[in-house]
């Protein structure tokens, strides 16, 4: 009893073993749920040095309860954070295969419109429930919690220790990175947390955001990325109205949702071929392998690297571009770049139009119009709840009707999305697994197959629409990532997990030229097939040596110009604007309002199940009858009935979107 009680005093009462001993366990949760079979300690066995160094991160943070009389809170709080960002992770990793950051916390708002996507209303429920009972639990601690009384904490030593623990992870921090046993770029965001640990990663995230300043920025650098001879008359890149008349093709992109070649998993078997005709289109047009900057999920950084020409790499781990620097800021893009050569601009994604912020990022970077799931009517939904692909067909056809001359559309596809289920959910599928690893994978690539299956439907019935087009049309489709299966690179018969398969379709003769490509090559090459070198990126890609040592390099100084510098290849003004975007390329007009028998009813058209009667701004209750009827289930003063609008609504947060008279 003695000698426990002596271990207690020397050991567990000093707050700074315990802190330690504390940090050790938290770190060896944190890891082990961040890998598939518990492996924590296998991370702890083989990389001691890297896993003791995240467990001197989690200590130094709890460390600073020792200069607090309230020591308990102070620790449970800290511990709270880092077990939240542990389960959270290993939650997310089950979902998809990039792991949680900082940055997801900025998409939370976005997060929580899927939740009933990926679980039941019991589990959010409980999760819920959860979170309740954990701030009422705070809150008890923090009243209830014992505090060491007025005289005992020594404040100078211990946090002079505290100081001194928290320069040491600094500088272990710096060490590590010197002899390589840390980075500070991560190629691959889920191998790095694997190699380098959760915290440090974590941590990094939020630190490490944006182009940073590359070294010796300055205007004569800048401008020796190009030749004299491809500046503009005025000595900069601004694109200015060149070739509209030339008969230049309307320019189509097809992005679509977590669509590779399923044929590509050697851990399954199917009992058919799921893409029959995408695959004929690869023989007969040009294609290849396209390495994208996402795994599992991210679609909106592969959009980002086609419509800009600018890699993410650049950016800090785990950041979207459209949730930062382009919420806010007007930028270039092949869009605006077309814009000046007289093309009509359009983007098409049949999901919320808040999403990604792609309402607000899309006007900033050059579209005249973005058709989103709230300007489809009718649309139909997969088992899992996402909207179908085959209503683009029409989505897209009516961008392309919608002005007289070229046009240019950007399509985001969404039916290939998970999270696929571990049940079997289609009823005799045209696709079958015959063999898989264990029951639940084979549910989930059964599901999956087949809902590329009728992509791949889609993507028949798009084309043969566009063959019997009466102008000349290229499309290109790709997909924007692997989906978010339990893949590895030894089950993927790929390159890496970052291949995804594109092919240039068109509707008049183009020469087949196939090559692999990454996504912020790809527009830079299909533009320069057909003609049009306009745009800084776009003649960047299009004349460098893509071997070159200072490819990459000089493309991020580009980026860094561009987004966050001072604008020197624009001769030091950004050159854009708003692009006064319109929601939908079809009017939503409202023709007259009727009362039937003391109700209202709106009849007009282009209405969708997203359609709402607005007053002063205020949403009433609203029935959608059809494309032309609304009726309304409120009574309203009479005359007021002429004062009503019809505004589009996001089903998940209540927001207009747009409004019409």
């Amino acid at each position: 009893m003695e000698k426990a009680r002596s271990f207690y005093k020397r050991y567990l009462h000093n707050s700074f073993f315990f802190c330690l001993v504390w940090a050790f366990l938290l770190n060896l949760i944190i890891e082990t749920l961040a890998r598939k079979g518990f492996q924590g300690l296998v991370f702890l066995l083989d990389s001691p040095i890297v896993f003791l160094y995240n467990t001197l991160i989690i200590f130094a943070m709890l460390v600073i309860a020792t200069v607090f009389r309230r020591r308990i809170f102070f620790i449970v709080i800290v511990t709270l954070v880092w077990l939240g960002i542990g389960i959270t992770n290993g939650i997310i990793l089950i979902q998809r295969m990039t792991p949680f950051t900082v940055k997801d916390l900025s998409a939370i708002t976005d997060g929580a419109t899927l939740l009933t996507n990926y679980f039941s209303k019991t589990e959010i429920a409980l999760i819920a429930s959860g979170i309740i009972i954990g701030v009422i639990a705070l809150v008890i601690l923090f009243i209830k919690a014992p505090k060491k009384p007025k005289g005992e904490v020594n404040f100078k030593r211990n946090a002079t220790a505290a100081l001194l623990i928290i320069l040491l992870t600094f500088g272990a921090t710096f060490g590590l990175v010197k002899v390589g046993l840390l980075s500070t770029f991560f190629g691959n965001l889920a191998y790095a947390y694997e190699d380098y640990g959760v915290p440090y990663c974590f941590i990094n995230t939020w630190l490490n955001t944006g182009i940073h300043k590359p070294m010796g920025y300055d205007e004569k650098k800048v401008k020796a990325i190009f030749d004299k001879s491809q500046y503009a008359e005025d000595g900069t890149m601004k694109p200015v109205q060149t070739d509209v008349d030339e008969d230049y093709p309307n320019i189509l992109f097809l992005q679509l949702e977590s669509f590779v070649d399923p044929m590509l998993f050697n851990n399954i078997k199917l009992s058919e071929d799921p893409i029959p005709y995408y695959r004929s289109l690869m023989k007969q047009y040009s294609s290849g392998s396209l390495t994208v900057p996402a795994c599992g999920a991210g679609t909106a950084n592969t959009e980002f690297e086609v419509m800009t020409g600018l890699s993410v790499k650049f950016f800090g781990p785990g950041e979207y571009p459209f949730k930062a620097v382009l919420k806010e800021k007007t930028a270039e893009s092949i869009a605006n770049n077309l814009k000046s050569m007289g093309y009509s601009t359009h983007a098409i994604h049949n999901h919320r139009a808040l999403f990604y912020n792609r309402n607000l990022v899309f006007d900033n970077i050059g579209y005249d119009t973005f058709t989103s799931l709230e300007y489809m009517s009718d649309v139909p939904k997969t088992p899992k709840n996402w909207a179908k692909d085959s209503i683009l067909t029409s989505q897209i056809m009516d961008a392309l009707k919608s002005s007289k001359g070229h046009d240019y559309i950007y399509t985001i596809s969404v039916q290939g999305h998970g999270k696929y289920p571990t049940e079997q959910l289609i009823k005799n599928p045209k696709i079958q697994v015959t063999d898989a690893p264990n029951e639940e994978l084979k549910w989930k690539y059964e599901y999956y197959a087949n809902l590329v299956y009728e992509m791949d439907q889609f993507v028949r019935e798009l084309t043969e629409t566009l063959a019997r087009f009466d102008e000349d049309v290229i499309l290109v489709m790709y997909g924007d990532h692997i989906p978010a299966l339990d893949v590895t690179e030894g089950s993927y018969d790929a390159k890496n997990l970052y291949q995804t398969q594109y092919i240039v379709w068109s509707n008049f003769d183009m020469e087949k030229k196939d090559m692999d490509l990454t996504t912020y090559q790809l527009a830079a090459e299909v533009f320069d097939r057909i003609g049009i070198h306009t745009g800084t990126t776009v003649k960047f890609h299009q004349t460098v040596d893509h071997k070159s040592k200072d490819y990459l390099k000089d493309l991020k100084l580009l980026g860094y110009d561009m987004l966050y510098g001072k604008n020197y290849i624009y001769g030091g003004i950004n050159p854009f604007e708003k692009a006064g975007m319109r929601m939908g390329v079809k009017t939503i007009k409202i023709d007259k309002v009727v009362s039937i028998g003391g109700k209202y009813y709106i009849k007009g058209q282009n209405f969708t199940e997203y359609s709402k009667v607005t007053l002063n701004g205020e949403t009433l209750k609203t029935i959608y009858l059809g494309p032309s009827l609304l009726g309304l289930q409120e009574e309203v003063d009479p005359a007021d009935a002429v004062n009503m609008k019809v505004s589009q609504i996001d089903k998940s947060n209540k927001e207009i979107i747009s409004t019409t008279e």
